[in-house]
């Protein structure tokens, strides 16, 4: 969402710049395919932002198929969104129909080649289907690429390079991953990677506590959530930490 929020209050400042100048200062900062949307039909932006806007509504309720209907109605208003092509893929991830999921991805990133947020999403593909060395590889491009002012999404790259590194052997290069920051981060970094150390220890009660320390210390679910499906997709455990049966790794 606050992708599409930004690309919008872009071209805002196109269609309403005051001046020759503004404008093409406002387009400078364009990709093609935002140049080739900010010269649509007002009417046609509108229905496209609208049903865009209903398909994010629909995925944050995980009406999935009911997103993919709203994108295709969207799609045939205008087929080069970034936007539209991430959300259509995550939502074959959430199908777990993966390699339609990374077709669709690779589709975005033709269209912008540094955007670190569809180059996150073909790494999670690889990642959920346990490719790890290419889920290693693009989740390092990513954050290479990620903005700096996105600490919380960079320390969530940098946990699943992590766990990547473990499974390809890299225990050396995990643990000094795993040891990089400490509890005065402002993310759950610290607490869980020291709750895979203690996975991989077999220390399940260890592993728990420090889950509950991140849960008691964060609080928040928005927060949480993707680094508890990380571990869940990683294999430490069958269900959502602190609700179900807990596993050591699942090679």
């Amino acid at each position: 969402m606050k992708y599409f929020l930004l690309l919008s209050l872009v071209f805002t400042a196109v269609l309403h710049a005051q001046t020759p100048k503004d404008s093409e200062k406002a387009m400078a900062n364009l990709s093609p395919s935002q140049r080739e949307f900010s010269n649509l039909p007002e009417e046609k932006r509108k229905e496209f932002i609208q049903l865009y806007t209903d398909a994010q509504r629909f995925f944050a309720s995980k009406r999935v198929f009911e997103t993919l209907e709203t994108l295709n109605k969207a799609e045939k208003v205008f087929s080069k969104s970034v936007e539209l092509l991430n959300l259509k893929g995550s939502c074959y991830v959430e199908m777990r129909i993966f390699d339609k999921a990374e077709l669709v991805f690779k589709e975005a990133l033709d269209l912008t080649p540094n955007n670190p947020n569809v180059m996150f999403n073909l790494a999670e593909c690889k990642f959920v289907s346990r490719q790890w060395q290419e889920s290693h590889d693009k989740f390092q491009e990513s954050l290479r690429l990620m903005p700096a002012n996105e600490m919380a999404m960079s320390r969530l790259i940098e946990f699943k390079i992590l766990l990547c590194k473990k499974k390809l052997g890299l225990h050396q290069e995990a643990k000094i991953l795993a040891d990089k920051y400490d509890y005065q981060d402002d993310s759950p970094y610290y607490y869980y990677a020291q709750a895979a150390l203690a996975f991989d220890n077999k220390e399940l009660v260890k592993a728990e506590e420090w889950t509950a320390r991140a849960n008691r210390i964060f609080r928040d679910p928005n927060i949480l959530a993707p680094w508890k499906d990380t571990m869940f997709e990683y294999g430490y455990i069958r269900s959502y930490l602190g609700g179900g049966e807990e596993t050591g790794e699942d090679n």
